[in-house]
């Protein structure tokens, strides 16, 4: 009975000590709304997938909405559909409008960016070796960086989209080794800070973070899991994130944190478009718009870069459903 009791109270004592460990590591400072920043995250491709003409929307997005920071992806496959041959005149034409209306560029580069299927790869470079095709994306890096670097608003290059979730989208299996070599690349061709990001939810940070002197976190709250088959919502508090910064930060400490992809489009089994309002409501409405707002504000972080300028502008020209939009202008605004 004595040894029965003695276990109990080491159980105890275990659990208190982590509980208390969860809570210390659970603090950070959370700002208050007058001092947040908000940005987005621009993709070309989505918007033609849209169906729009993408300058409309992108100029959308500067006029209406007034953003003053933005992410803007130079697809390998876009900007080099043909081996050697680059094509600039629509990645030219987004950063020269970005630049005229003063917003602040983060462009980011590599095979891996923003957008499904995660890895835009041209199609000439499907039969290449790995060194070959490896050798290549070192060359579009080169050509991309000397093409922008003495654009003065561009703030920051992304190398890579979440590389250390390799295992989601259509995408080879990650080389670290190469990762390490695409940011010394870029680190030679220009001195502004690398931003290095990585999954709020499904990552470990601290790979990602140790290689930035920009950390970008996604965050994600309602979701479609193609492998369970069903809509989930993660079961976690802003504390979380907030947990995993401090954790981070015992191993490494960037200049910066931020969230680079801050949830504000649907999130279902096929493409939004595809999916009746009912059922985009389940991962993204205005309500949920709101509420993940509020949840990454206590989340500690004070600049995010919300992602669903296109569903947005795609809800408001074709669904008559501008809530999103002008609630995302009211953002903006301050």
């Amino acid at each position: 009975m004595f040894k029965f009791i003695k276990k109990i109270k080491t159980v105890f004592i275990v659990f208190l000590f982590i509980m208390f460990f969860i809570f210390l590591f659970s603090q950070g400072q959370i700002y208050k709304k007058e001092d947040l920043e908000y940005g987005l995250t621009f993709s070309k491709k989505q918007a033609t997938e849209l169906g729009f003409n993408y300058q409309d929307a992108f100029k959308a997005v500067l006029d209406d909405l007034k953003v003053k920071k933005l992410r803007l992806p130079a697809y390998w496959d876009e900007v080099e559909p043909e081996r050697g041959v680059f094509q600039w005149e629509d990645l030219d034409w987004q950063i020269n409008e970005a630049s005229a209306a003063g917003a602040d560029i983060i462009l980011s580069i590599g095979s891996r960016l923003p957008r499904w299927p995660e890895c835009h790869i041209p199609g000439w470079a499907d039969d290449l070796s790995k060194n070959q095709k490896d050798s290549e994306i070192l060359d579009y890096i080169t050509n991309t960086i000397s093409r922008y670097k003495d654009n003065v608003q561009i703030i920051a290059w992304q190398v890579e989209n979440e590389p250390f979730l390799s295992h989601f989208g259509d995408c080879p299996q990650l080389d670290k080794n190469f990762l390490d070599q695409e940011i010394a690349l870029a680190r030679n061709l220009d001195s502004r800070p690398i931003v290095i990001t990585d999954s709020g939810e499904l990552s470990i940070w601290i790979p990602a973070a140790r290689r930035a002197n920009i950390f970008g976190t996604t965050m994600y709250r309602d979701t479609y899991s193609q492998w369970l088959k069903r809509y989930i919502h993660y079961p976690i508090k802003p504390g979380f994130f907030r947990f995993k910064k401090n954790i981070t930060r015992l191993f490494t400490r960037p200049d910066k944190w931020i969230v680079i992809e801050l949830q504000a489009e649907p999130w279902g089994p096929v493409p939004y478009q595809n999916l009746t309002r009912e059922e985009r409501d389940k991962t993204m409405n205005l309500e949920k718009f709101k509420e993940i707002l509020e949840f990454s504000r206590q989340a500690g972080f004070s600049e995010f870069y919300l992602w669903g300028a296109e569903w947005w502008y795609w809800e408001k020209e074709t669904q008559n459903n501008p809530a999103l939009w002008n609630e995302a202008k009211n953002l903006f605004k301050n």
